[in-house]
C-alpha cells in the first residue's frame, strides 16, 4: 500500500496570497480555539454539580483546575518539538482528537480520581496547542498585521463563553452534567473533519516538509521572502530579553484571571450572588462580551496605528499595560460592592478591559524572534503564561473555603488577582520594548527587515 503524503504547503509568496483564504483558515483556527476554551468552560459550568455528586470541597475543585493548568504548562514546552516532528496539519489534528477523547472517561466513571486524570490528560494535550494555533494563524499574516488575527484567537475564550456556555449550562441542567462533556467531544470530532479537508500552511512561517519532500534532507531550500533563511539564534538571547521576561508575569496574571473566570465564575454567581444554576452558567457570557469588545477594538486600533508608523512599544506594550492597571483598580473595588448586579458589572469590566494584553503580548514576542523559531518561542512564553492558571483556581478555592462566606471569598480572590495584574503591568511599562529587543536578538536581519 502506498501512503499518500500530506498535501503540500502553499507555494504562494508573501504578499500575493489570497486574503480570503487567509481569513477563512484563520477562522478555522479560531473555531478550534473556541473548542479549546469550551472544554475548559465545561468544567466551570459543571463544577457545582460535580461538587454535589462527588462530595468534594471547593479546594478540591480548585485543585483539579490547577492540576489541569499544571499539565497544560508542561505540555506547552513541547510545542516547538511537536512543530519540528510533525506538520501543523497533523499535530493539531492529533491534539484535537485527544481533547475529544479526554472528555469521555468521566462520563463512564464519575470519581474524583478519574476527574483528576481526565483533566490532566486534557491539559497536557491542550498545552502545546496555543503556540501551534498562533503559529498556524501567523503563517497567513505578516508581522505588522498580527494584532487582529491574534485578537480573533484570544476572543475564542469569549466566544466559547458567549455561545457555548449557555448551551452547556442548559444541557447540564436539563440532561445532566455528562451531556455537556459529550457535546464538547462531538464538536471536536466534527472540527477535525473540516480541518483535514481545508488546511494548508501560509507563506509567512516556514513550513515543515512532509512526505517525499522530507527525504531531500538539508539541501531543501526555504521559500523565498519568508525569513526562513534567517539563522537560528540561541534561545537564551530570546528568553532573556526584557520584553519576554516582563511579558511573562503580565500574561500569567491575566491568564490566572481568565482561568478563575472559567473555573469559578458560575459558582460565584450561584452561591456567592444568589443566581440560579442555569442563570449562573449562562451569565458566564457577560464578562466575555466586554472582553470581546476590548479584544477586537483594541487590536484593530493597534494594527491601524502600526500601519501608520506608531511604535510597537506604544501599541503592544504601553496601551495594553495601562488598560490592565485600570482593570486591576476596578477589581480592587469588588469586596466593597454588595449589589449582585453591580458585582457582575465590576467583574465583567475589570476582566474585560485587561484581556487585550494577551494577543498583543503574543504579537510582541513573535516580533522579537526569527520566524522559524516562532512556535518554540511562543510555546515557552505561553507555557509560562499557564503558570497563572496553575495558581489561580486552587488559591481561589482555598480563599473561598477560608472566608466567612463564599461571596466574600470570591470577591477577595478577584481583588487579589486585580492587584497582581496591575503590578505586573507596571513592570512592562518600565522595561518592555519589542523593537529594541528585536535588534538585540536578530541583529542585522532585524535592522534590514
Amino acid at each position: 500500500m502506498v501512503l499518500q503524503p500530506t498535501p503540500p504547503a502553499t507555494t504562494t509568496h508573501p504578499g500575493s496570497e489570497s486574503r480570503r483564504k487567509a481569513w477563512s483558515l484563520t477562522a478555522l483556527l479560531v473555531v478550534l480555539y473556541v473548542v479549546n476554551y469550551g472544554d475548559k468552560a465545561a468544567f466551570g459550568i459543571i463544577a457545582q454539580a460535580l461538587k454535589d455528586e462527588l462530595g468534594i470541597s471547593a479546594a478540591q475543585i480548585g485543585l483539579v483546575g490547577s492540576l489541569f493548568f499544571f499539565a497544560f504548562t508542561i505540555g506547552g514546552f513541547f510545542a516547538g518539538a511537536l512543530n519540528r516532528w510533525m506538520s501543523l496539519r497533523t499535530v493539531l489534528l492529533v491534539l484535537a482528537l485527544v481533547w475529544a477523547a479526554a472528555m469521555l472517561p468521566l462520563v463512564v466513571s464519575a470519581t474524583f480520581a478519574v476527574l483528576v486524570v481526565s483533566r490532566m490528560l486534557l491539559g497536557i494535550a491542550e498545552g502545546p496547542s496555543s503556540a501551534l494555533i498562533h503559529t498556524a494563524a501567523y503563517s497567513w499574516h505578516p508581522t505588522e498585521r498580527r494584532g487582529f488575527p491574534g485578537a480573533l484567537l484570544a476572543s475564542a475564550a469569549s466566544v466559547a463563553k458567549i455561545v457555548l456556555a449557555p448551551l452547556l449550562a442548559y444541557l447540564s441542567v436539563t440532561y445532566g452534567w455528562r451531556s455537556a462533556l459529550i457535546t464538547m467531544a462531538v464538536i471536536g470530532i466534527v472540527w477535525c473533519v473540516f480541518w483535514l479537508r481545508l488546511w494548508e500552511v501560509g507563506p509567512y512561517i516556514p513550513a515543515k516538509a512532509t512526505g517525499p519532500a522530507k527525504a531531500s534532507g538539508p539541501t531543501k531550500k526555504a521559500r523565498p521572502d519568508t525569513g526562513a533563511d534567517e539563522p537560528r539564534v540561541p534561545w537564551a538571547r530570546i528568553l532573556l530579553t526584557r520584553t519576554f521576561l516582563t511579558g511573562v508575569p503580565l500574561v500569567a496574571s491575566i491568564y490566572a484571571l481568565v482561568t478563575v473566570v472559567l473555573t469559578w465564575l458560575p459558582s460565584y454567581f450561584e452561591v456567592g450572588l444568589g443566581f440560579s444554576r442555569l442563570e449562573a452558567g449562562s451569565m458566564l457570557a457577560i464578562p466575555s462580551v466586554v472582553g470581546l469588545i476590548s479584544l477586537i477594538g483594541g487590536t484593530l486600533l493597534s494594527d491601524f496605528l502600526l500601519a501608520r508608523g506608531w511604535s510597537s512599544r506604544f501599541v503592544r506594550i504601553v496601551g495594553p499595560s495601562l488598560l490592565v492597571i485600570v482593570g486591576g483598580g476596578i477589581l480592587f473595588l469588588l469586596p466593597s460592592i454588595e449589589n449582585p448586579a453591580a458585582a457582575v458589572a465590576i467583574v465583567s469590566i475589570g476582566y474585560g478591559v485587561g484581556v487585550v494584553v494577551l494577543p498583543l503580548s503574543n504579537a510582541a514576542v513573535s516580533e522579537i524572534c526569527p520566524p522559524e523559531q516562532t512556535a518554540g518561542t511562543l510555546g515557552i512564553f505561553l507555557a509560562l503564561m499557564a503558570i497563572g492558571g496553575l495558581i489561580g483556581p486552587y488559591v481561589t478555592g482555598l480563599i473561598v473555603d477560608a472566608a466567612a462566606s463564599p461571596g466574600d471569598g470570591y470577591a477577595t480572590a478577584f481583588q487579589v488577582l486585580g492587584v497582581a495584574a496591575a503590578l505586573s503591568a507596571l513592570l512592562t511599562l518600565i522595561f518592555a520594548d519589542p523593537e529594541r529587543d528585536k535588534v538585540l536578538v536578530r541583529g542585522d536581519n532585524a535592522r534590514s527587515s
